[in-house]
């Protein structure tokens, strides 16, 4: 599992009722997913400055209870799994009481010059860092 990434959650990102705005979820799991590459050593715009992009194929989520305004929510990131073209991730936020207020499996593709690509030996060692506990 990758180290839990922790946000609190502010009324610009909710709806009119006080509960975080249902876009904002994939918003927050990008930057859990970012914060991870930049944690394995290689930052997002440093995969950009070298051509790579990577982009989200399919997403399933469900939601299980709202998130409100000030909580400070935990996602939780497992890439369940990874080779070099494709990482499959499963992604929950939790509340701060621990209960599972949402969850999300992405399937991303490894995309270099417009293709989906193997990516090179120096990212693969920094993917596989997000596999060690």
């Amino acid at each position: 599992m990758v180290k839990p990434f922790r946000k609190r959650i502010y009324a610009f990102e909710c709806d009119l009722y006080g509960h975080l705005h249902n876009t904002n979820y994939l918003d927050i799991l990008e930057a859990a997913r970012s914060d991870a590459l930049v944690d394995a050593g290689m930052p997002v715009q440093q995969l950009l400055d070298m051509g790579w992009h990577f982009y989200i194929r399919r997403v399933e989520m469900e939601f299980l209870q709202g998130v409100r305004v000030d909580d400070v929510v935990e996602v939780r990131s497992v890439p369940l799994e990874l080779n070099k073209v494709r990482t499959h991730w499963k992604q929950e936020l939790f509340n701060q009481d621990g209960e599972l207020c949402f969850w999300a499996e992405l399937h991303v593709v490894h995309v270099f010059d417009g293709k989906p690509t193997r990516v090179t030996g120096d990212i693969w060692q920094c993917f596989k860092r997000l596999t060690e506990s």
